[in-house]
């Protein structure tokens, strides 16, 4: 794997590369440490000792909410956005069609993505103010309540153009790598803070050491998650051009288990965390049990975060992966299923298989994000949020990331990071 790295840094456009999105992390891990002005930073402080969803809202802001620093939101409003827009696409066909119209088309939707990603971080900014104003955190003027929702509303809009630069001018996709990077900052944090409770007497041994286990298995599982994938054989029939003779191999198509990736965990835990957000402007009794039903723990919300889990794993998979699209070009290439008729009948049997493999996968994902809290609750550990979200989040970002290195170094004949040796089918996923 050193030799891999190495390599790497031998080639220089993917040096510069690595490089770029290092100094982008930097330039996002500086701004969650600046502050927002008029905020107490000791009552927030006090404020996140109670845990709770605070913890599950700061896990994605990168610790930027705990100190509401400028880059309190994170990526929250860009995610709401791309979620509404990409169901749009779907609901209106001149959406539709502007989306198939090419580069230009492509462009649209994404200046609509970033006019959307303003409308959200700026509601979510009234909302968190005027919440903070409740609990006497913030005690301004009216102009200090309007340079507040302005700070953090154009911090939004910075995160959102680090990450897009990011995607198009670094390695990996940009969103998910800032919130990659606001987990992982957090956990040298977490690590002394346990080994402090440890040594005090106040957390037992035992239950780190099962907790420790458990995250094993977890990582285990998200790994199987992100690799496994069911193999279709397919068989190309002779042909003749010319003088020479083409096709007549058998190979496969490797339809991934988890094909969106961490995309439907990241939807599902921003549509559920906006309209808490939003309940934030109002007080009493009624917008408390709203409150309190949508966090993270309680009953509701997980049953809420399975069947979302589940429905974005379908919807991201149809946008990515289109049967029809696959078996014609199968057909024009004269390849075939074993079995099935080239044409519908093979589109078919694709989405079938596809189906059933997309249910197992977000059955599996959601099993996985909930597990660590459920584990959590029971061992009382309060150091860090120690949820499936994160883990699956983290493990699925930095494998996308390594193969997206991986693919470079292959296309100039290096090679790649991960070794992909002939035990790499028992990696694999049937159904």
């Amino acid at each position: 794997m050193l030799d891999a790295f190495r390599d790497a840094f031998r080639l220089p456009d993917l040096k510069r590369r690595i490089l770029f999105t290092v100094g982008v992390l930097f330039v996002y891990r500086l701004g969650a440490h600046i502050p927002t002005p008029g905020i107490d930073p000791e009552a927030m402080a006090r404020l996140f000792e109670q845990g709770g969803v605070l913890g599950f809202l700061d896990l994605f802001a990168g610790g930027a909410l705990r100190r509401f620093s400028v880059f309190a939101l994170g990526v929250a409003p860009y995610i709401n956005a791309s979620i509404v827009m990409q169901l749009l696409v779907v609901i209106f066909p001149a959406l539709e069609k502007l989306q198939k119209e090419g580069e230009q088309g492509r462009k649209k939707i994404v200046q609509y993505t970033r006019l959307g990603t303003i409308f959200f971080a700026a509601v979510q900014a009234v909302g968190m103010t005027f919440w903070l104003r409740n609990l006497g955190i913030f005690t301004g003027s009216v102009f200090g309540f309007i340079t507040v929702v302005i700070t953090i509303t154009a911090g939004s809009v910075v995160v959102m153009w680090l990450g897009e630069e990011i995607s198009d001018h670094g390695i990996g996709n940009g969103i998910s790598l800032l919130i990659f990077a606001g987990i992982v900052a957090r956990i040298p944090e977490a690590i002394i803070r346990t080994w402090e409770l440890m040594r005090l007497g106040e957390m037992n041994l035992l239950v780190m050491v099962i907790a420790a286990g458990v995250m094993v298995a977890v990582v285990a599982g998200c790994v199987l998650l992100q690799e496994g994938q069911r193999r279709l054989p397919v068989q190309y029939a002779k042909r003749v051009i010319g003088n020479k003779m083409y096709g007549g191999q058998s190979t496969f198509i490797p339809l991934k288990v988890n094909q969106a990736g961490v995309i439907p965990i990241i939807f599902a835990s921003s549509v559920l965390l906006f309209p808490y957000t939003i309940m934030r402007f109002f007080s009493g009794d009624l917008a408390t049990r709203i409150q309190n039903m949508l966090s993270p723990g309680n009953p509701l919300y997980m049953v809420l975060y399975v069947a979302l889990i589940v429905f974005f794993a379908y919807f991201y998979t149809a946008v990515v992966f289109d049967p029809a699209d696959t078996a014609n070009n199968m057909k024009k290439y004269g390849g075939f299923i074993l079995g099935i008729r080239p044409g519908k009948p093979t589109a078919e049997y694709i989405e079938k298989v596809m189906s059933r493999i997309t249910l197992g996968g977000a059955v599996f994902l959601a099993v996985v994000a909930l597990l660590p809290t459920l584990m959590t609750q029971l061992m009382g550990i309060t150091t860090f949020y120690f949820g499936g979200t994160a883990v699956l989040i983290v493990v699925g970002v930095a494998l996308d990331t390594v193969h997206q290195i991986e693919a470079q170094l292959l296309m100039r004949h290096y090679e790649g990071i991960l070794k992909r040796g002939k035990g790499k089918s028992a990696g694999l996923l049937k159904m």
